[in-house]
């Protein structure tokens, strides 16, 4: 058994020393990488496959597998509508997943953030539904079954007609109503080259922080 402490301060380099029972001192530059402890195992390909289960919004990483709305409708009663509604309306919190219109988004008002209005990729819709729900049993769906509540959510959003049956490559090729209503985000640290000298005129001293949010009277 060991034991590892770091010191990290700002403009000066310290160190980490292992402390060993049997009484010896290792040390090793902050940073590095520490020594193994031999404890643990390797995690093999089937423990890793149960985590990689996420999906792109072209598709990559859905499973093999189909389910229809109809199919969807009974799946989304027993499991889904007591937490959503029997239409999509949502019930106390739980978000609603019907309505509104992409267009609603560009005002100034509240407008309705539902599956059909919002989400950009049916891909992703089902990624999130194959990921967490239903809520408190989330994985508990096969992949015919999330095929299946995706499909009955699309269809009452008009997405996709009510007789629809979806698979990988069915999903993948829908065309969301939002699907051009997202951007790229502007802000340097994201998108732009990265400043790397004469980036700012300087510090910024603060010596009032609830005034310089003005959440305070003026003197």
């Amino acid at each position: 058994m060991s034991k590892m402490f770091n010191w990290v301060r700002p403009g000066r380099l310290f160190f980490a020393i292992t402390v060993i029972t049997f009484g010896s001192l290792v040390p090793s530059v902050a940073g590095s990488e520490p020594a193994r402890l031999g404890i643990g195992e390797r995690a093999m390909p089937e423990e890793i496959a149960r985590w990689d289960i996420d999906v792109r919004p072209d598709g990559t990483g859905l499973p093999t597998g189909q389910g229809t709305v109809e199919q969807g409708e009974v799946i989304y009663a027993e499991r889904c509508a007591q937490c959503h509604g029997d239409f999509g309306e949502g019930i106390g919190n739980y978000p609603l997943l019907v309505g509104g219109e992409p267009s609603e988004l560009k005002t100034d008002d509240r407008p309705i953030k539902s599956i059909g209005s919002y989400w950009p990729y049916a891909t992703t819709l089902f990624d999130y539904v194959r990921r967490t729900m239903p809520f408190g049993d989330a994985q508990s769906l096969t992949a015919n079954e999330t095929y299946a509540v995706t499909a009955v959510l699309l269809s009452m959003n008009g997405i996709i007609p009510e007789d629809s049956m979806l698979d990988s490559k069915s999903l993948a090729a829908i065309n969301m109503p939002n699907k051009n209503g997202f951007y790229v985000d502007p802000n340097a640290d994201v998108h732009n080259t990265p400043c790397m000298e004469s980036c700012f005129d300087g510090p910024v001293i603060i010596k009032s922080v609830a005034k310089f949010l003005k959440v305070t009277p003026d003197d």
